[in-house]
């Protein structure tokens, strides 16, 4: 029996998932790895580790089945630069989350480039985005910027990493939805852009080729014989995939270490009036379908630091039923490497508010959910000033955290929208495999793909809308207090 093999490499764990030729999930295999905080908002990995896991859970996963083709999908706009030679990294990996650029953004803004990168790129000019760590790690490691000059280093996020080791340097590539997550490419043109490249000394020759979400990557031997890699997206585009939200209007928000919402807007690259990004959902047969996305940096990160950080839970699965017997009394803010849509703030710093004597893990565990509504509610209320005609959309739910009924049922009705959670919650691994299953011919086209999409519970609001306005006023007056420029 034919298999298509998973790699869903994330910013806490690496898992691989085969799935067989109907597309279910038959084996997987995931570890975590390290996160490393060396300063206030700045979060790495070690490339080695990354390699290693990825590497391990493939093979776990996939022994003594007949794997026909490669998907990958990857945490985003994580920085890595390499020998080309050697294939060495010059630094750890820089994470999407990692805030160091600040100071460098505020001066490309002061300067007045933001117009022109958002013009091109469809972002804002934020440290999330790969191009400013690019520049930091060349002008910051000891002959980076020499070697990188002379072209023999190379860039990637983690999916260039992973394919250019997984054959053994034989394709520097990425794919469209990845590199549009860069901050050097420009989504319109389709091709990377001389002119940001030059305004940030980023030498061109570093950069990988673009090719489709589904293409021929290359092929690895790493099971034991030849396996081409042949489907390629960024996690957030890849669960938008999984999601079957081909059509424009269709809205997915994925729950894993941040909160993704992105809502396709078919081959409209349409420009945000209210603060969230244009991006790309995915390339098929060389025509990019857009997306709006929104992008809340910390969500299932929340619920890993009262496990990690604070030590009042040992696993996700309690915060449920401890949400459930607290008073709604705490308000937290998660701005731990500052906020992303719609306030952009590198700046601010997390905060927790209404504490008082009787505060307990409860109402902590409590408003750390609560925390992902409400972003997920600016999301969600961006979303609707910029595309009216979605403002009743059901909402698609993947991610660790849907597996809470308590989490679903308060997003609903914070949200004020239906919240739809399918069957296959494994969306992200689930749509790169798609891409390569069917660029391997062996599973369906999109409209084939959209039919198998089951749903396995549908949260509605029931939240009266005098309490959903009290709580939401509380939420933006906190928000308000965080922000840095408050």
């Amino acid at each position: 029996m034919t298999h298509i093999l998973a790699i869903d490499q994330g910013t806490t764990s690496s898992r691989a998932i085969v799935f067989d030729a109907d597309m279910r999930p038959v084996a997987s295999a995931q570890q975590e790895f390290t996160q490393h905080f060396p300063a206030s908002g700045w979060v790495e990995h070690n490339t080695e580790q990354i390699w290693q896991s990825t590497l391990d859970t493939m093979r776990k996963a996939a022994q003594g089945r007949d794997i026909t083709a490669i998907g990958i999908t990857n945490q985003r706009e994580t920085t890595l630069i390499w020998d080309r030679t050697t294939g060495e990294v010059i630094h750890n990996a820089i994470v999407w989350q990692d805030r160091r650029t600040a100071d460098m953004c505020h001066a490309l803004k002061k300067a007045g480039h933001e117009a022109l990168i958002s013009a091109r790129t469809g972002l804002l000019l934020d440290p999330y985005f790969s191009a400013t760590k690019v520049a930091w790690l060349l002008d910051n490691i000891d002959g980076a910027r020499v070697r990188a000059e002379a072209g023999e280093l190379a860039f990637g996020t983690v999916d260039t990493f992973l394919i250019w080791r997984l054959t053994g340097g034989a394709s520097h590539v990425t794919d469209a939805t990845n590199a549009a997550r860069t901050m050097l490419y420009d989504i319109h043109r389709g091709a990377w852009d001389a002119d940001i490249c030059a305004l940030l000394d980023v030498p061109m020759s570093m950069l990988p080729t673009v090719h489709d979400s589904a293409a021929d990557f290359g092929v690895t031997d790493v099971l034991g014989s030849p396996v081409p890699i042949l489907g390629v997206a960024g996690d957030q585009q890849a669960a938008t995939i999984g999601q079957a939200c081909f059509q424009p209007g269709m809205m997915k928000s994925t729950y894993g270490t941040g909160c993704f919402a992105l809502l396709n807007t078919g081959d409209t690259a349409v420009t945000s009036h209210n603060r969230l990004l244009t991006t790309i959902a995915y390339q098929l047969d060389g025509r990019p379908t857009y997306a709006l996305e929104g992008s809340i940096f910390i969500a299932g990160a929340v619920v890993q630091w009262l496990r990690d950080g604070l030590g009042i839970i040992d696993d996700a699965a309690q915060t449920g039923a401890m949400a459930a017997d607290a008073a709604p009394d705490l308000t937290l803010v998660p701005a731990f490497v500052g906020l992303g849509a719609p306030y952009w703030d590198a700046d601010c710093r997390g905060a927790i508010y209404g504490l008082t004597r009787a505060s307990g893990p409860n109402e902590f565990a409590r408003a750390a959910l609560e925390s992902v509504g409400f972003q997920t509610l600016d999301l969600l209320d961006a979303m609707r000033a910029d595309m009216g005609d979605c403002a009743d959309a059901v909402l698609r739910v993947d991610g660790g955290m849907t597996a809470s009924d308590w989490t679903m049922q308060f997003l609903a009705d914070i949200t004020g929208a239906p919240v739809a959670r399918p069957v296959v919650q494994e969306t992200t691994a689930l749509g790169a495999a798609w891409l390569a299953g069917m660029r391997a011919e062996i599973y369906p086209d999109q409209a084939g793909f959209a039919k198998t999409w089951a749903l396995d519970r549908r949260f509605d609001p029931t939240m009266d809308g005098a309490t959903r306005d009290a709580r939401v006023a509380v939420w933006k007056d906190a928000v308000k207090r965080t922000l840095s420029t408050h």
